[in-house]
């Protein structure tokens, strides 16, 4: 019986998916249901399929459940302190402008404590991939109320309901002047694959929000079930709006959820801009690497 174990195990097929894990880390974290492994699977199909070369690749995250990606990838990998994601992977950029630098965090990680850097990473247009996870809560951290939290939602700090507005994420990125701009589900793994590969192409601040399930905390306290229930909501529930107008798709638990690519334009980098500027000022006595080149 064991040869015939040690047989099947032989003959069963490597999942590429493996060779861009951390495997010596493996079981994960995340619960039963969660959908920030899928997410994670398509994120290493869209390297497979990129081309590009991993030993220029860093993956940055913050704290809470999406942030333990980072950990996963066996990429250059730097796990920082909750909220300062992107601070850092903007140094990361400027000291070496080589890198392809993708942010891979938390709705509450990006939006409520790194908001403001959310905010002023995409209207400098610092050259650089942010892969945001949205379940509507916080997550690992107890799960308090996020900027993200639908209207009436429950949470562990707004036992009778949440009564603030929530985010937009896609018009709050586009309005920054983000270059790139697309929302998907954990459900839409195809289209969510070629998102990320094609953000990973861009120029600029590029952002996927990736709608997950968290059973756990948001979905049990709000009673629509489990990982699998919110799947099938994902899958019945959303219309797909590519080029949609970002202010009309606010989430809307009455309503579809309006996903797609919505933005994909040029516009010139906070690096590129500062290198034509001393380039300018400066002239023959230029010498890149003060501006990080």
């Amino acid at each position: 019986m064991q040869e015939e174990l040690y047989n099947v195990k032989e003959s069963m097929p490597i999942n590429a998916v493996e060779s861009f894990l951390r495997m010596e880390r493996m079981p994960h974290i995340w619960c039963p249901g969660c959908g920030i492994g899928t997410t994670v699977n398509c994120f290493a199909h869209a390297l497979e399929t990129s081309g590009m070369d991993l030993d220029k690749v860093a993956i940055v995250s913050g704290i809470g459940c999406s942030g333990r990606v980072a950990g996963y990838m066996d990429l250059d990998s730097f796990h920082t302190t909750h909220g300062r994601a992107i601070p850092f992977a903007t140094g990361l950029k400027l000291a070496n402008p080589d890198l392809k630098v993708i942010v891979y965090s938390g709705d509450g990680d990006l939006t409520a404590i790194g908001g403001n850097h959310f905010i002023h990473a995409a209207r400098r247009n610092v050259d650089m991939t942010v892969i945001l996870i949205n379940n509507f809560i916080y997550g690992m951290t107890g799960g308090q109320v996020a900027p993200t939290t639908p209207m009436t939602s429950i949470a562990s700090t707004t036992p009778y309901g949440n009564f603030e507005q929530s985010f937009n994420l896609p018009y709050l990125a586009e309005s920054c002047g983000a270059v790139y701009v697309a929302r998907w589900t954990a459900y839409h793994v195809r289209h969510l694959t070629k998102a990320i590969k094609e953000a990973l192409g861009k120029k600029g601040f590029s952002f996927i929000e990736i709608l997950a399930p968290c059973p756990t905390l948001y979905s049990r306290r709000n009673k629509i079930g489990d990982g699998l229930d919110q799947m099938v909501y994902y899958r019945d529930n959303c219309e797909i709006r590519n080029g949609a107008d970002t202010k009309t798709i606010p989430l809307d638990f009455q309503g579809k959820f309006v996903i797609g690519k919505f933005v994909d334009k040029e516009r010139p980098t906070y690096h590129a801009m500062m290198q034509e500027y001393y380039q300018k000022k400066l002239g023959d006595r230029y010498i890149p690497s003060v501006v990080g080149e």
